[in-house]
């Protein structure tokens, strides 16, 4: 065990204080507003400051160097803080030495990118309600964006309502003669031609492959929705044609089961396609269809977030944070993935319990990582096209909401090694 006096001197070195000048943000139910509070951790980081993450302790707790200037952006964002002194500090330094707990320092501010269609969409995107409530900035890209290596600039990318098959999101059944669909599918036909590809699901699978190149280089990507498993089927028929001549005007590939390649995907193996337009199904990863034709009304529709280790596997432990450990769960084009699907290696976070439903996972790509959430809106639970956004000013204590912020500030956390 480390003793607590050696954890108080290590921390006074990097920050080049003494115990007495901290502030701590508690992320536990005192919290005010926990997705703010991101926030004012990330515009600290910006600052050039580091800051400690307090995995396992009152919900994931962050402690800030003490200054006037960010006790009065909290309360600027109704976010609860208490200052803390030398006693009080160690004491906190001796409960997470003794228990299942961890420091984690924050070094800095990751430069976040969201993958965004440039028109608008008939729905919204949780991660930006997200960011732009804490108020956190990030950049939008697009294909051509990707492909000419702006992804560089970027510690994290987040991918959340698309389809990388090629398949305009299956919605051909519905909504094919929807003015905003006819002018998704125009625009996309559109760019893939002008970048020189003959297909769009031929553009996607490149946007694929650059993605998948930033993250062996030690990128973080973060997905949800139907970003999930259409990235990795994308993947996977890389060496077929999978679409029905509705979505690209030639017909499926005869032999496109026997072509899939499961040893390109991150996260998904052995699964089934579905190539009929007329099914709002990609495959057989998604968990949707365990809920019917029609939705319950997700009274009694929950997912557990899993414990870890903070000492031993501080990622899925920084992943994972949160005043609650069951929260309600929500629904998707992809809401969760059936569990024989999914790869061994993978990191399981988070699981509908008393179902194959795995609701979160994470994994590594080269130096990089994924992690993927299934659902669309963690405060709706079944959210449908042309719904009006999620206003956070009424979810500011959000639990599923927090797993998003959580992804957005790993990365700025100290190189971890994860136990194998």
């Amino acid at each position: 065990m480390v003793r607590p006096i050696h954890i108080i001197t290590a921390l006074c070195a990097v920050w080049g204080s003494c115990p007495g000048q901290h502030l701590l943000i508690p992320m536990d139910l005192t919290q005010t507003d926990h997705l703010k509070a991101y926030g004012v951790a990330y515009r600290v980081l910006e600052e050039g400051q580091k800051i400690q993450w307090l995995l396992n302790y009152r919900g994931g707790s962050f402690l800030l160097p003490y200054h006037e200037d960010v006790v009065r952006e909290c309360r600027l964002r109704n976010v609860a803080s208490e200052p803390v002194d030398g006693a009080v500090y160690a004491a906190v330094v001796q409960t997470i030495s003794e228990n299942n707990m961890e420091s984690i320092i924050l070094e800095k501010a990751p430069a976040i990118a969201v993958y965004v269609h440039p028109t608008a969409q008939p729905w919204d995107d949780a991660v930006t309600l997200a960011l732009s409530y804490a108020e956190i900035p990030y950049e939008t890209i697009w294909d051509e964006a990707v492909l000419s290596g702006a992804l560089e600039r970027f510690d994290w990318l987040h991918l959340h309502h698309e389809d990388f098959t090629g398949q305009y999101g299956k919605f051909y059944q519905t909504y094919r003669n929807a003015a905003w669909y006819t002018a998704q599918k125009t625009r996309c036909e559109q760019e893939a031609r002008r970048l020189g590809y003959a297909k769009v699901s031929h553009l996607k699978l490149a946007v694929v492959n650059a993605i998948y190149d930033y993250m062996t280089r030690g990128g973080f990507l973060f997905a949800m929705c139907s970003a999930t498993d259409t990235y990795d089927i994308a993947l996977a028929a890389a060496g077929t044609d999978i679409c029905h001549q509705v979505f690209d005007g030639d017909p499926v590939a005869p032999d496109w089961a026997s072509k899939l390649d499961f040893s390109r995907c991150l996260a998904f193996t052995d699964f089934t396609c579905i190539t009929d337009p007329a099914v709002y199904e990609f495959s057989d990863i998604d968990t949707t269809p365990l809920r019917g034709t029609t939705a319950p009304s997700g009274a009694s529709d929950y997912f557990t977030l899993f414990e870890f280790s903070a000492k031993y596997d501080p990622v899925p432990a920084m992943l994972t944070q949160n005043h609650v450990s069951i929260i309600h769960n929500f629904m998707g084009q992809t809401t969760g993935f059936h569990e024989h699907v999914i790869k061994p290696a993978i990191v399981i976070l988070a699981r509908n319990e008393g179902s194959d439903e795995i609701k979160y996972i994470h994994g590594n790509c080269g130096r990089g990582t994924f992690t993927f959430l299934g659902g669309h809106d963690p405060e709706d639970y079944q959210h449908f096209v042309g719904d009006p956004p999620t206003d956070l000013q009424f979810h500011r204590n959000s639990p599923g909401y927090r797993l998003i912020l959580n992804n957005i500030l790993f990365p700025a956390a100290k190189k971890q090694k994860q136990k194998t």
